[in-house]
């Protein structure tokens, strides 16, 4: 059996160039073993309707369409990352059925519970989904003074062309999440951030959570499109959806 974490945390977005826009809102993630028999609270269900809960199928392949940790397992095993420790899965869950992940990590661990390797599965508001493949090249431990780069082939925001790069930064503790992502392109630029505290999963958080933020994830999606009206309205450009890449993998 495994518990699962709540991270209640807060998630950062400041844009660079020409046209500046930040914003800083406070958001729910969870965190759990993708591959275990889950103990968790009551409001919590694990492949179940619940309050909140997450879903297999949300996950590891298509929205709605996901295989899960076997198909996290499939994406290491074809890069061939030496992880064969706890496969991690941080996302913010279902709220009474509804969730948008624009981001979610799995986190690939070896036997002595290092950090061997991150999954970024990025989401955009069209639909579709690619995933980023985070791990150094000489297969050791990634920490948190690690710098990971990723070529940019993926269509997210439409006030941004697909060209640049990102570079990741995981500093994931037991009492403790930070992820920050630096997204550069000439003169422009995004960072983006999530930090939080962790701490196990239980009925009071998820009640505060209900309370605080009660449309979850519909909440999220209504701040990005709140978002890139402000954009629109200080002359940011607009760039329509391409086709996505082919592969729904890169490193």
């Amino acid at each position: 059996m495994s518990h699962v974490d709540h991270i209640a945390g807060h998630t950062y977005h400041g844009r660079k160039g020409a046209i500046a826009n930040a914003f800083r809102y406070s958001v729910d993630f969870v965190l759990l073993d993708a591959e275990a028999r889950i103990t968790g609270p009551r409001l919590f269900s694990r492949n179940a309707a619940n309050l909140t809960s997450l879903q297999d199928s949300d996950h590891g392949g298509p929205p709605g369409k996901g295989r899960g940790a076997a198909w996290a397992r499939e994406v290491l095993q074809a890069h061939q990352i030496r992880a064969g420790g706890p496969l991690m899965l941080l996302a913010q869950p279902r709220m009474l059925g509804h969730v948008f992940n624009p981001v979610s990590f799995w986190l690939a661990h070896d036997e002595g519970g290092g950090l061997r390797a991150v999954i970024a599965e990025v989401t955009n508001t069209f639909g579709d989904r690619h995933s980023y493949l985070c791990a150094k090249d000489d297969g050791t431990p990634i920490g948190p003074q690690d710098r990971l780069t990723a070529r940019k082939i993926f269509h997210v925001s439409p006030f941004q062309d697909i060209a640049g790069g990102y570079v990741f930064r995981f500093d994931i503790r037991d009492d403790r999440i930070g992820i920050w992502i630096d997204f550069s392109e000439g003169e422009e630029g995004l960072i983006a951030t999530l930090t939080g505290p962790r701490k196990r999963l239980s009925t009071a958080g998820i009640l505060r959570a209900a309370l605080r933020r009660p449309l979850g994830s519909r909440r999220v999606l209504g701040l990005i499109h709140w978002q890139a009206l402000k954009l629109w309205l200080k002359g940011a450009s607009y760039r329509p959806r391409p086709e996505p890449p082919g592969p729904d993998v890169s490193r």
